[in-house]
């Protein structure tokens, strides 16, 4: 698993037409005409992509990489080294179908009752079985603490499948109940603001207050309010007020299916809205 030396880059047109030389690659020309070499190999009827390299012999060595992964049963991703001709996303894909029966595109090993993403060899996620068909087609991507899969050409911050909003605060909004902000496991995510705009905030007495706001040009603040419910339907009576005060920002309310229609209306007509909302101009 050394890395290629500089020899290793000067191959010749020869190699390029006597690829059977080179067993598991496969040159490919890119639109620019530029030759490149493909690896790839047949396992349990699967066809495995090992990806693209710029020499022959750099592809067939991923191929007996690959081929060993899949053979050796001592090897384990504690085994990776930074100088394998398979990208560490392979190593996973490879290790899990060999211990597992099951391949994945994406770096997924499956555990008993659980399955680990892994963005790198000591970055890892932790799922629930019930997501496997999401992330097995999905790929995560991070930045600082976010995780973003892309669906139909956006970017999805992952947290929102679990009922945690964009603007959600650790430690505030929701917790990860055993301390490791890996684990998306919903047993182990609890989650304190289930609302747009709603707040918490823990008194001395050990009792919340829940404050709703609302992002117009900065935060305004709508009210404070004795339970969430109050504060989620207060959200949504500022929004009534604001489009009938003429603001044309689009908001999207609290759905609350929780209570009858009727009761709705009552909270909704007797709740306290801030005079900074009632008397906004736009």
């Amino acid at each position: 698993m050394s890395k290629f030396s500089s020899e290793d880059k000067g191959y010749t047109q020869k190699d390029t037409q006597n690829q059977e030389h080179y067993e598991g690659v496969f040159s490919a020309v890119k639109k620019s005409g530029e030759v490149y070499f493909r690896s790839s190999l047949t396992y349990r009827r699967k066809h495995i992509s090992l990806g693209s390299f710029s020499t022959p012999l750099e592809a067939h060595h991923a191929y007996l990489e690959g081929l060993k992964l899949i053979s050796d049963l001592n090897l384990t991703l504690n085994d990776y080294r930074t100088s394998s001709p398979l990208a560490f996303e392979k190593w996973v894909s490879l290790l899990n179908f060999r211990d597992n029966g099951i391949y994945f595109g994406t770096p997924i090993y499956m555990g008993q009752r659980l399955f680990y993403y892994y963005l790198s060899p000591t970055h890892i996620l932790k799922f629930d079985m019930d997501d496997l068909f999401f992330y097995s087609s999905h790929k995560i991507m991070c930045r600082g603490n976010h995780y973003f899969v892309a669906d139909y050409g956006m970017q999805i911050n992952i947290a929102s499948r679990y009922g945690i909003k964009n603007y959600a605060v650790p430690g505030v909004d929701f917790c990860f109940i055993n301390g490791d902000p890996t684990d998306f496991r919903r047993e182990n995510l609890e989650i304190h603001n289930i609302y747009h705009g709603i707040r918490s905030t823990q008194l001395k007495n050990g009792q919340y207050l829940y404050t709703a706001r609302i992002h117009i040009k900065g935060n305004y603040v709508i009210g404070k309010y004795a339970t969430e419910l109050e504060a989620a339907i207060a959200y949504n009576k500022a929004i009534d007020i604001l489009q009938k005060n003429g603001l044309s920002k689009k908001f999207t309310p609290n759905y609350i299916d929780e209570i009858p229609p009727s009761k709705y209306a009552e909270i909704y007509t007797q709740i306290e809205i801030s005079p900074k909302i009632l008397n906004y101009k736009p």
